[in-house]
């Protein structure tokens, strides 16, 4: 009767090697060097070899693996995978199992579990696209900050789309701030770097895009102090380098960061039941020290080249960040500014000129300040648009029906008339 035995070709190939020695093909010495094992031991499979080739087949195949995990730490597992972590993936589902549930599993276990059960679909290699090297990390922190701001349903369908301003240290990877905001307008991003020198002290430069917060997108904006926008105005104030990518790939660290915050964030503010910005901001403070100690890398060299603000730029932080316009100074002593007229005080601390240009500043709180040649002016706002004071040529006033003065009785003019009638009247004048 016929036996079917079933070989791995390391099996078979092993079997018909120590066959040929039993049968006297090749030697003992050649098959040691063919099977990669030595002389002794191909004696032993020798003795093997003439049971048959299921001598050569593993014992323990077909029996249960001595490393295998407890058939009821993974029927919780997948409890709690579809019930709570459906949408994670493999690597953050192991790492909440083993945090909430004190269940541990390894990385490709978890995407094992999540594939079989239709959670987790593998990922095909990419292909290889547009060559691009890596550039090497900076060697201090400080040295360069990789900042942008990522539109994104940070709070899923229990709130609106917002904006997370986010800096990442080029050095060490970790992060040094983020904010949920808005939106990325000036007002969001120079509130954020007022917030990040006071606490951490000016990085050297930043790398960052070219969106229109950040740089003119024109031919003739480079090195033109008039097509600078007002957040390259305030770096420059401090001594602050900015630097503009050309591509995302380019400030890459950035870019990832947002990747990989888009995914565990969203999911740890769900099952915090985070659902507005105000405490998102707050869950951040929490957040931040535990993502950096699990991504963060040591840098190249240990001392932190961020500079302290000087005393003259922390005495005047709020005018440094602060949105400036300049404005023309009216006839009559007013300014407008976004739809508001503007009364200047009589009393200033500068002399004021009709059609001086004056530097209005609007502060992060909102309030607003006025300037001249390093002066603050005093000014205060009128309910309504003052009434041009209009002026009537001679010309003008001939058509007009006008009051003409009438002289006194002793007016010299008179007295001109009155004479002259006596010499009309007289003899000389009739001679004539």
């Amino acid at each position: 009767m016929n036996k079917t035995i079933t070989m791995t070709k390391r099996e078979l190939f092993k079997y018909e090697t120590v066959k040929q020695v039993v049968d006297e093909v090749i030697t003992a010495q050649a098959a040691a060097k063919k099977l990669g094992i030595t002389r002794r031991h191909v004696q032993r499979l020798k003795h093997k070899a003439k049971k048959g080739a299921e001598a050569f087949i593993h014992g323990n195949r077909g029996s249960p693996s001595n490393r295998r995990i407890d058939p009821d730490i993974i029927e919780k597992a997948v409890k709690f995978i579809k019930e709570k972590y459906s949408d994670f993936k493999p690597t953050f589902t192991a790492e909440k199992l083993l945090e909430e549930h004190r269940i541990t599993l390894s990385k490709e276990t978890a995407r094992t579990l999540m594939t079989s059960l239709g959670l987790w679909k593998p990922r095909r290699r990419k292909e290889n696209g547009q060559y691009r090297s890596w550039r090497p990390r900076k060697e201090h922190a400080g040295e360069m900050e990789q900042f942008d701001g990522s539109y994104h349903r940070w709070f899923e369908g229990r709130a609106e789309e917002c904006c997370l301003l986010a800096s990442i240290d080029d050095a060490s990877g970790r992060i040094t701030k983020a904010v949920f905001g808005a939106n990325e307008g000036v007002v969001e991003v120079s509130k954020f770097w007022k917030e990040y020198v006071l606490e951490n002290g000016k990085p050297v430069s930043i790398y960052l895009d070219k969106y229109s917060t950040y740089k003119v997108n024109h031919k003739n904006a480079t090195d033109n102090k008039d097509l600078l926008t007002r957040f390259q105005v305030m770096m420059n104030d401090i001594d602050v380098t900015l630097i503009t990518a050309h591509s995302p790939e380019a400030k890459g660290r950035v870019e990832r960061l947002f990747g990989t915050l888009q995914d565990r964030l969203v999911k740890e503010l769900r099952l915090a039941g985070v659902s507005d910005i105000e405490g998102g901001n707050a869950f951040l403070e929490k957040f931040i020290p535990v993502f950096n100690d699990k991504f963060g890398v040591m840098p190249m060299k240990k001392e932190d080249v961020h500079r302290p603000l000087l005393l003259d730029e922390r005495k005047n932080i709020d005018s440094i960040f602060s949105v400036k316009e300049t404005r023309k100074v009216g006839n009559d002593f007013t300014v407008r500014f976004e739809g508001v007229w503007l009364q200047l005080e009589e009393i200033q601390s500068a002399t004021v000129l009709r059609h001086d240009i004056v530097v209005l500043e609007k502060r992060l709180d909102g309030t607003l300040h006025m300037s001249l040649r390093g002066k603050y002016l005093s000014f205060r706002s009128l309910p309504e648009r003052p009434e041009k004071i209009k002026r009537i040529t001679a010309l003008v006033q001939t058509k007009q029906s006008r009051v003409w003065p009438i002289p006194s009785k002793d007016h010299p003019w008179r007295k001109r008339l009155l004479l002259g009638k006596k010499f009309a009247g007289n003899t000389l004048t009739q001679t004539h």
